[in-house]
């Protein structure tokens, strides 16, 4: 049973208490069997059954549950790096995708590019997030926006449980945007998402949740109940992009349906956040994709001071945030965002976990969670987020072992 040690101060980030409650423990120690934590607390208090094991030296350093990023677009092909020189030069995210960039663009190259290459990109990108302190990712599809491409991107994320070790959450999107071969029939696409492609993901055991973009240049309220309904009757939770270029009332449908999540909120409105607090339903906020589209950022201080658990996530994808650096993210919120970095550490582990279904397992350092965690070269929170640097992170750590 391996003990770690040397610990200048352990973040357990636990449920109780507020956005800023990381429950923070100087010189501490932690031991795990197997795949889970068995002990946290004060070194000084380690129980004698422990003292005798395996010892690790975190040599100083700062402890924090491994870090989840619970809204990513993880498999695509190919990349869009044009486009953000189009919005440097006057092009809105709405023109670019009208003149047939944007999703259906990434659409087209991933229903070209063969499994084996997209789960290479994938895995390379996670062990660089691994890298980064994250443990955990959500991943979702939606650049298929047919049967048989999205069912075999969330075969790709099959693949990726059994070949890579960072946890992977499947997330069905295939209501991300209408495909160009059903723009004069939308509504025959949504029938095929409810009746054929939501059955065979369910059957399979393919994917945990289903996720809608409700907005102007992709599904409107209403396609986006039927979808979700349709998605509860074969046991897959309920996701929202909601409220990202104008308010659309995706919050007050994420609230009306128990969604797990909103994500995006950028333009979401008091009644909305009312909504969201009222129902439990966990915010995920997104600040690159706001540093890229040149966008104010979601309210994150008025949904906190609503009592709305905020999230924070890369939205890693080719067109409007092309990074997965997670870390970065978590600069943005305290700079973009206004929120505490205690408030920031809180939102990339528990309440990401809430907003995956996995708070039972996962974002916290609690005897009988998962060993998932990752040791910082640095004093405190605080200090991590002010001062970025890209080695920060100098071990991570899934189910108990370094990866």
């Amino acid at each position: 049973m391996p003990v770690l040690v040397n610990i200048r101060s352990l973040a357990a980030c636990r449920d109780e208490g507020g956005q800023d409650a990381i429950h923070p423990i100087p010189q501490a120690a932690m031991a795990w069997r197997g795949t889970d934590i068995a002990w946290v607390g004060p070194a000084a208090h380690l129980p004698d059954e422990y003292r005798s094991e395996e010892r690790i030296d975190a040599k100083g350093g700062l402890v924090v549950p491994g870090l989840i990023d619970c809204h990513t677009h993880l498999a695509f092909a190919g990349w869009r790096a044009d486009e953000i020189e189009a919005r440097i030069r006057g092009r809105t995210y709405l023109d670019i995708a009208t003149e047939g960039g944007g999703i259906v663009r990434t659409v087209a190259a991933t229903r070209l590019a063969g499994s084996e290459s997209l789960i290479d990109r994938c895995a390379h990108w996670l062990g660089g997030a691994a890298r980064l302190a994250v443990t955990t990712v959500e991943a979702k599809t939606g650049y298929g926006l047919d049967r048989d491409t999205e069912v075999r991107l969330l075969d790709v994320y099959e693949a990726l449980r059994h070949t890579q070790p960072v946890r992977l959450v499947s997330t069905l999107l295939a209501a991300h945007v209408v495909p160009p071969e059903y723009q004069r029939r939308r509504e025959q696409y949504v029938e095929m998402v409810c009746s054929d492609l939501i059955p065979a993901v369910a059957r399979r055991g393919l994917a945990r949740f289903c996720d809608v973009f409700v907005e102007e240049s992709a599904f409107t309220a209403g396609e986006a109940r039927t979808i979700l309904l349709r998605a509860r009757e074969h046991g897959l939770g309920a996701k929202l992009h909601a409220d990202q270029f104008t308010d659309g009332g995706g919050a007050a449908l994420a609230a009306e349906l128990g969604a797990v999540s909103a994500d995006h909120l950028e333009c979401v409105s008091t009644a909305g956040v009312a909504r969201l607090a009222s129902a439990r339903t966990v915010a995920v906020t997104l600040p690159l994709a706001s540093l890229y589209l040149g966008r104010p950022a979601a309210p994150a201080r008025s949904l906190i001071a609503a009592g709305v658990r905020v999230a924070v996530a890369t939205d890693f994808n080719p067109g409007t945030a092309p990074t997965f650096h997670l870390p970065l993210a978590m600069l943005l919120a305290a700079t973009m965002l206004r929120m505490t970095p205690a408030e920031v550490l809180k939102a990339v582990t528990l309440h990401a976990a809430q907003a995956i279904g996995e708070a039972s397992n996962l974002g916290s350092l609690e005897p009988g969670k998962r060993a998932d965690f990752a040791i910082i070269d640095a004093p405190d929170v605080s200090h991590w987020i002010y001062h970025f640097a890209p080695d920060s992170c100098v071990a991570t750590y899934i189910g108990g072992v370094r990866v």
